[in-house]
């Protein structure tokens, strides 16, 4: 696959509108990914969107996966400044072994910043059809491995080992994969299936009023599950449980 080209820096201002054209390419390739698929979107209905001559698309990205890649890159930076700090206030409280609450409060955190990123950032039909193609496995998988490797990959990683760490069993455990993955499919859910979850609701669209009752209520949901998994690590641990065998199944992370 051939990566997208460098803009070329001209001594009088050229690299400023360069750049701007290519981000206006970027985000109409994003909606028009996000309409007709990898596949169903033309080069010459991009550059009509963003308001360019079709040669202008091969300068900056040589081919259509070049463009797609770049959408994926500018995607996972803006992803990033999400999850970022979400992530790593994670991985701050793993390393100093926090207590049960600040764990919880961590997860929390990232799913906040889900919400955000779901119901906030996401919001246009564009990018929310852009993502759900991808995670249906219908786009190009090399340029999606950039978000898995930048934004997915930690995103889970930390996800994860709270969960563990929360609930007593080990990071690679399918009871703790599974917990982490249903927890954050409470977000992706409205994202996704964002139509038909409307209409259920009678709901035209999610402003920011709907977007914090649904952060608020999933929190909620989210935070009694993880203190009821916590309550069941150490109950596995009393003198009784110990006694009886309840504690055996545990795998400790």
């Amino acid at each position: 696959m051939s990566t997208a080209k460098k803009l070329r820096r001209s001594p009088e201002g050229g690299y400023a509108r360069g750049d701007e054209t290519r981000h206006r390419i970027i985000e109409a390739a994003i909606e028009l990914f996000g309409e007709h698929g990898f596949e169903g979107a033309s080069t010459r209905d991009i550059a009509a969107r963003a308001g360019v001559n079709a040669p202008a698309l091969q300068y900056y990205f040589e081919n259509k996966e070049g463009v797609y890649r770049a959408c994926v890159e500018m995607l996972a930076d803006d992803a990033w400044e999400t999850f970022g700090p979400a992530i790593d206030r994670a991985q701050e409280v793993l390393r100093e072994n926090a207590d049960i609450p600040a764990l919880i409060d961590a997860f929390l955190g990232i799913q906040v910043a889900i919400a955000h990123a779901a119901f906030i950032k996401a919001c246009k039909p564009g990018r929310r059809m852009f993502f759900a193609r991808e995670q249906a496995g219908h786009e190009p998988q090399s340029a999606m491995q950039i978000f898995g490797a930048r934004i997915r990959q930690p995103l889970n990683d930390a996800s994860t080992a709270l969960v563990a760490r929360i609930s007593g069993r080990a990071v690679d455990d399918q009871v703790t994969l599974i917990r982490t993955f249903s927890l954050h499919g409470q977000m992706v859910i409205f994202h996704i299936a964002h139509p038909s979850k409307l209409s259920m609701l009678g709901w035209k669209s999610i402003d920011a009023e709907k977007a914090a009752l649904l952060t608020s209520t999933i929190r909620e949901q989210t935070r009694t599950l993880l203190e009821h998994w916590s309550r069941e690590r150490d109950e596995a641990h009393t003198p009784a449980a110990k006694t009886t065998g309840r504690g055996k199944s545990r795998k400790q992370p």
